[in-house]
């Protein structure tokens, strides 16, 4: 008994994963199944040269953004409140003394204390870069746990005022 050899047509480019498959197993492919190869034109499109602005351009414009949103900017807007209000006796209030309803101002001094914290903790994230200089990464860390200690009593001392209660009961 013979042997028969197969000849494999020549094919340009390099060989596909189905033929790679016919190749060892002929009986389940055959011959009809084929994966065309097309040859995709070469276009080079012009570049347009256009001046992008800075990282740190950018990272200022998101800052923004992320502080307009912490202060609340779309209840601004929809529910339309007053900037600062005032008891019987003509006295200003700064704080709105329900829980769900907020003056103008108060939103803009809890949106400072968030964004407070939000850079203690860059801070403390960024100490752990300075590994080999101790100095510098302790006065580092100092600093973002003070932060993010002060807006957290802050932001504390605010919602304990809005529920009516005492601040400190002595």
């Amino acid at each position: 008994m013979q042997k028969r050899k197969t000849v494999k047509e020549e094919i340009s480019g390099s060989e596909t994963v189905f033929e790679k498959i016919k190749s060892k197993t002929p009986w389940i492919f055959g011959n009809s199944l084929r994966k065309p190869k097309i040859a995709y034109p070469q276009i080079k499109l012009p570049k347009m040269d256009m001046p992008l602005p800075g990282k740190s351009l950018v990272v200022i414009g998101i800052y923004i953004i992320l502080f307009l949103l912490q202060m609340g900017i779309v209840y601004i807007i929809y529910r339309e409140p007053v900037a600062i209000g005032a008891d019987q006796q003509g006295n200003a209030v700064l704080l709105y003394p329900d829980l769900n309803e907020a003056f103008i101002i108060e939103s803009i001094v809890a949106s400072i204390f968030i964004f407070l914290c939000s850079i203690g903790f860059l801070l403390v994230y960024q100490a752990s870069k300075y590994v080999y200089n101790k100095k510098t990464a302790v006065k580092i860390l100092v600093i973002g746990i003070i932060l993010v200690i002060t807006a957290f009593v802050a932001l504390q001392a605010i919602i304990t005022i809005k529920l009516g209660e005492r601040l400190f009961n002595v």
